[in-house]
């Protein structure tokens, strides 16, 4: 918690005296940290009150377990049903208290992840658990809600949807946990399990809450493991490759995309195209002109080969030709190639359903970088205006703060007009 808010031991102490106004000694914050010394209750209350912490969490959590960074991502349950199931409690108990942005794992423990991932063998799932008996009509009833899950988070933002999208993996988890069922139900049931737990891992990243993504993404990897599916947990160890893009980790991110691509097995060429696309963009933030024009030809010529009828994951239906053109397009940026960006990005929101809220934020946006970048920064204030809406239709940390990088790029002073009115936009955003 110190080394993320950039306190020292003395910050911290000060921050404990400071309700009560007594002598503030840095060996105490030592001793706290290093001796396992719990500070008295009216130290808590004054870092609860800094840290922005209810006192009620703090009751019922304890000393360390409110403090931020008091419950890490855990990652070393067995790569087994039982430790699937073990790992989805830990999430559930843990994620919706991840109130800090800041990611937990690290890119190599990530990586590490992800190898494991490619070379454990699933575990059987066990065919009978105690409590009633799950057939397969309520199953198909639990997957039947799905698709709209997915539209309430892509039309609502991650923000507004996260809860009710744990709420559904915590039921899901309770009768994997509770009930009895064949084999196949079984399969099922961790299928969908891994399904919620990716979709809830995205709300958070998109609510900014990386913490608490990292959780949902590690387990329904597992989740995805033990139900063996191979595509699925692809695309899951392809979102943690975009949070490491997200935060600077490229070579974490490029590892990561690789291993995505090798250990997806046998995907539709619509899946394939997606998998390389993230590859692609792992490789043009590292610079890697030649790596990322190839992958961008391979996912290119994957993505011609897709047919309506072909049996696509689900979880593919965002993966349209306004989103292959807008991620072509993120390459290109990367890249330093702003026209040829600006070209698919244009196609993009041409191509995209106006419903689409979240994704017409993004990609207005960045649509508005590269217009900065080719000296047109008056279009790209009005650029930015307009997505200002569509980010309060659908919220999303990560395009509010998009916004506001693309804000400090532009080459206008802050007394002009334009740049005034836009501010006043922008700050709507953060209220």
């Amino acid at each position: 918690m110190r080394e993320e808010r950039g306190w020292t031991y003395q910050d911290v102490v000060n921050i404990a005296a400071k309700p009560t106004r007594r002598t503030a000694d840095r060996r105490k914050a030592w001793k706290w940290e290093h001796w396992g010394v719990e500070p008295d209750a009216d130290s808590q209350a004054a870092l609860a009150a800094e840290l922005g912490i209810p006192m009620s969490e703090v009751h019922r959590l304890g000393w360390p377990g409110w403090l931020p960074d008091g419950n890490p991502v855990r990652t070393g349950f067995p790569w087994t049903r039982s430790g699937t199931l073990q790992s989805l409690d830990d999430t559930l108990e843990h994620a919706m208290l991840d109130r800090r942005g800041f990611m937990k794992l690290g890119g190599e423990a990530l990586v590490a992840l992800a190898g494991q991932w490619l070379t454990e063998d699933p575990e059987p799932v066990v065919a009978a658990l105690t409590g009633g008996r799950i057939d397969t009509q309520l199953v198909a009833d639990l997957e039947d809600g799905l698709p709209r899950l997915r539209r309430l988070e892509a039309r609502l933002g991650g923000p507004r949807a996260r809860h009710l999208l744990g709420a559904e993996l915590d039921t899901v988890t309770g009768i994997l946990k509770e009930a009895s069922y064949s084999d196949r139900v079984g399969q099922r049931l961790l299928r969908l399990g891994a399904e919620l737990a990716r979709l809830a891992g995205w709300s958070s990243f998109d609510a900014g809450l990386h913490a608490a993504a990292q959780r949902y993404w590690a387990s329904g990897l597992r989740s995805a493991h033990s139900a063996g599916d191979r595509a699925l947990g692809a695309n899951i160890i392809k979102s943690l490759s975009l949070q490491c893009y997200d935060h600077g980790l490229f070579a974490d991110s490029r590892a990561l995309a690789a291993a995505a691509v090798d250990g997806a097995g046998e995907v539709t060429p619509r899946t394939r195209a997606m998998l390389l696309l993230r590859q692609a963009r792992a490789a043009a933030a590292c610079g890697d002109r030649a790596e990322c024009d190839r992958l961008l030809a391979a996912a290119e010529t994957q993505m011609g080969r897709a047919n309506v009828g072909d049996d696509d994951p689900a979880w593919t239906s965002y993966f349209d030709a306004a989103e292959f053109h807008a991620q072509t397009a993120t390459c290109h940026a990367d890249l330093g190639r702003p026209r040829l960006a600006q070209r698919h990005y244009v196609t993009a929101l041409d191509l995209m359903p106006a419903a689409k809220h979240r994704d017409l934020a993004t990609y207005t946006i960045q649509t508005a970088r590269t217009h900065t970048a080719l000296g047109d920064a008056d279009h790209a204030v009005h650029l930015l205006e307009t997505a200002v809406p569509m980010i309060t239709a659908a919220p999303s940390q990560r395009n509010a703060a998009r916004a506001t990088a693309a804000r400090a790029e532009l080459p206008l002073t802050a007394k002009d007009p334009k740049v005034q009115r836009l501010d006043q936009l922008l700050a709507t955003l953060a209220a």
